[in-house]
Formats: C-alpha cells, sequence, structure tokens
C-alpha cells in the first residue's frame, strides 16, 4: 500500500500501484496504473510520464495521493478501468462508458467493418443499431459516413442518455436515439440495415460471475439459456423491417455462428455467411433480405 505521509513521491506512489494491481489476472498494471494517476492529478498518463521523465523527485499532493488510492482500491478489487475512468477506446473514437452500458470491445470493432465493407458510402442509406449501449457502433459509423442516418436504439433509457452525449460530444448531427425494444419502434421496410451486438451470453454461464462481467449490465449480456432469446426476437421482425435486400448483421458467441445461421435461413432471410474475428472465431453473422 502507498505511504500514508501527506506527500508522497510520484515514482513511489505509482510503483507502489503497479504492485498492488499485479495480481489482477486481465488488467495490465503498469499501464492502469500510469492511468489510475493521470485521474487522480487531472493531468492524464502522458503528462504524468514527462514529469517523471523531466522531475524525478517530483512529488504527489495528499489530496491527489487519497484520490489515486481509492481509484487503486477500486480497480484492486475488479472494478472495470473503463467504469473507474468513464472513458473507452472504440474505433477511432474516444467513448464515454458507465455501468449502464457495456464496455465497448475490439471485436465488435468487425461489426463496423462488416457495414462498411456492404453498404454503399454515399447513399442515403436508414441504419439502425439496436442495444446501442454507449451508441459505439453508431458513432463508429456515424464519423465514418456521414451520409447515412444512423438510430441508436436502447431499452435502458440511462443507455441512451450514455448514447446521446457522445452523438453530442463528436458533433455527429447524423446520430439519433431512441428508447425502445430490438426492431418494435421501426415501421414495416423503413431500414436499410440492422445491426446489432445483442445479449448472448447463455443465462448459465460461468463467466458471467467473473472479471469485467460482473460489474456490466446483465440485460446486455445474457439472452436465454441459450444465450440466443434476443438474436432471435431481432431475426424475426427483421424481414419486415427492412427494405428488399438490406443488410442484417449479429454479433456473436465464438460457438455460435451455426445456431445463427440456421435462425436466420428459417427466417427466409437469403446470403447468409459468418466472418471472423482476429482471433479467428466466427464473431459476426450477416444475411439480406430477399429481393
Amino acid at each position: 500500500m502507498p505511504p500514508k505521509s501527506p506527500v508522497q513521491a510520484l515514482r513511489a506512489a505509482l510503483a507502489a500501484a503497479r504492485a498492488r494491481l499485479a495480481g489482477l489476472v486481465d488488467g495490465s498494471p503498469g499501464l492502469e496504473a500510469e492511468l489510475l494517476l493521470g485521474e487522480a492529478t487531472g493531468l492524464g498518463r502522458a503528462r504524468v510520464l514527462a514529469r517523471l521523465l523531466t522531475h524525478p523527485d517530483a512529488l504527489l499532493d495528499a489530496a491527489a495521493g487519497r484520490r489515486f488510492e481509492r481509484l487503486v482500491e477500486r480497480r484492486r478489487l475488479g472494478e472495470p478501468i473503463a467504469y473507474i475512468l468513464g472513458t473507452q477506446g472504440f474505433w477511432t473514437l474516444d467513448l464515454r462508458v458507465t455501468p449502464d452500458t457495456l464496455i465497448p470491445r475490439p471485436e465488435t470493432e468487425l461489426l463496423v467493418e462488416t457495414a462498411l465493407a456492404e453498404l454503399p458510402a454515399q447513399a442515403p442509406l436508414m441504419v439502425a443499431d439496436l442495444g446501442t449501449g454507449s451508441g459505439a457502433i453508431a458513432a463508429a459509423l456515424a464519423s465514418e459516413r456521414p451520409a447515412w442516418t444512423l438510430i441508436a436504439e436502447d431499452s435502458s433509457v440511462a443507455a441512451i442518455e450514455v448514447a446521446r452525449s457522445n452523438a453530442r460530444r463528436l458533433g455527429l448531427t447524423n446520430l439519433h436515439t431512441l428508447v425502445g425494444s430490438w426492431l418494435a419502434p421501426f415501421a414495416a421496410t423503413s431500414l436499410d440495415a440492422v445491426l446489432s451486438n445483442p445479449p448472448y451470453v447463455p443465462s448459465g454461464d460461468p463467466h458471467l460471475t467473473r472479471g469485467d462481467l460482473r460489474f456490466e449490465p446483465r440485460s446486455a449480456l445474457s439472452a436465454g439459456a441459450d444465450g440466443l432469446d434476443a438474436i432471435r426476437r431481432i431475426v424475426a421482425a427483421a424481414p419486415q423491417r427492412l427494405r428488399p435486400g438490406g443488410l442484417l448483421a449479429l454479433e456473436h458467441g465464438y460457438d455460435q455462428g451455426p445456431a445463427v445461421r440456421g435462425v436466420l435461413t428459417q427466417a427466409g432471410l437469403v446470403a447468409v455467411r459468418t466472418k471472423r474475428d482476429l482471433a479467428g472465431h466466427e464473431r459476426v453473422t450477416l444475411a439480406r433480405r430477399w429481393g
């Protein structure tokens, strides 16, 4: 534990924090200690490291030291660093996140890549991001495709407030938010594409009680015994909401590709196929409405 003296050496406080965080199996103790120190001091990580280089004997004042201890303890107890800092990088964006939203993950960027590759860049498309959470997918696409209109939808009012704040802060005037349940709010043949990273973890999966997942909203993680309840609801409604030839793309678990392809095929969707993430796992399955 860092020294309790009123004023600490910055370097010593950082070293002590690294040691305290060393036992976290899902973390990076050195990087996270630096990020937390940047947050506690208000300087940010880069300026803290620069100060250590130019002033090796720099001190950490008592108030910042207490803030730093509290932040390190929260992380030591397993709270995700994204929630502690309130931000998470996704695509080219820095997004606000809260415990009301999932933490955007790198594998979800495959969903963004899929939409960019499958849809015409300059067309005035209407694209829905269902279960948007922080608005990560919609924000990434809105930033890349100004001709598109993105509708970020979620059943959680608190999550929609986060998505709305991200759109406003990033100046994404082509991104709009909507409170609703999956495709229920959308009119027939109103959408050119439907994208979603829905809950897909089986309800009995032990991973729900481990690591970062313990802190994330369960309703955004788990959907039924096999994890596919939300996907079934989206797919059942998609043929009526999509325009002819419209795209449906869904993120899912690494072992759920065959089942998701079956659900899409049974719904009468065509051109069903699955893309793999950088780890080689089946991660995003897409299909088209006939016509």
